[in-house]
């Protein structure tokens, strides 16, 4: 490529890369809950929040259609996609067993300096719920669990757990906000340390079982209110209309 060449291509990198930047930071918003199911992405209002033209927003946006992220319709622009109830419900299903498994096995293989490990990160989390830091709490709460995979010492399991994890976590990210749910999980946090703590680790994979089953139960709960939110206020609008 001659230095001509490499000139005219630079500002298309930086685009890219700029784009590419934007892309992850609307994936962990969406991942996180910050933007739910279902909710508008204003396209002015996220040029001003990160300062770009729309040139490289259309570009992120462009990837996360096509992760299934994100839903394009001409005329009516990009929502956040919605989430499948179905497919959530088998998902947690599965992950409640995953969970199991893992806490068997770690039970006998977690080493010392993981749970060291954990003890810290666990410490971390109670001081971001204190402090009302809820994205904070809930990566370190993912943090917990992966330790405890990894702890597994069982590749296989930690493939199969990775892969669905990506599928349920936007909708974990989605139910974080509330207020009830997030105090009964901290509690359960406790529990899952108290069982990592016991010579043996008889409880661990009970425990964490029902921590799994809880969160899905209350994940499934704010899903299915979310879908259920559009036929609500059409109902709503066509009362109005009479």
């Amino acid at each position: 490529m001659s230095v001509t060449q490499t000139l005219a291509s630079t500002p298309r990198l930086r685009t890219l890369g700029m784009s590419a930047e934007i892309a992850a930071r609307l994936r962990t918003m969406i991942e996180e809950g910050e933007l739910p199911p279902g909710a508008r992405v204003d396209e002015r209002a996220f040029c001003e929040l990160f300062d770009v033209s729309k040139t490289p927003l259309r570009e992120a946006l462009k990837v996360l259609v096509a992760e299934g992220l994100v839903l394009h319709r001409q005329y009516i622009g990009y929502r956040v996609a919605p989430l499948d109830l179905d497919e959530l419900r088998a998902t947690f299903e599965t992950l409640h067993g995953l969970e199991a498994l893992a806490g068997e096995l770690a039970a006998a293989r977690l080493s010392e300096a993981a749970l060291a490990k954990l003890e810290r990160r666990h410490q971390a989390m109670v001081e971001a719920h204190a402090a009302g830091r809820r994205t904070e709490y809930f990566r370190i709460n993912q943090e917990i669990h992966q330790v405890i995979i990894d702890g597994a010492a069982n590749p296989v399991l930690a493939g199969i757990y990775a892969a669905l994890m990506s599928k349920v976590h936007r909708a974990r990210g989605a139910a974080n906000a509330d207020t009830l749910r997030w105090q009964e999980s901290h509690e359960e946090h406790e529990a899952i340390m108290a069982a990592l703590r016991e010579p043996g680790r008889p409880r661990l994979a009970a425990v964490l079982r029902h921590h799994s089953e809880n969160t899905a139960r209350e994940v499934l709960s704010v899903v299915e209110r979310s879908l259920s939110e559009p036929a609500r206020r059409l109902a709503n609008d066509n009362r109005g209309q009479r």
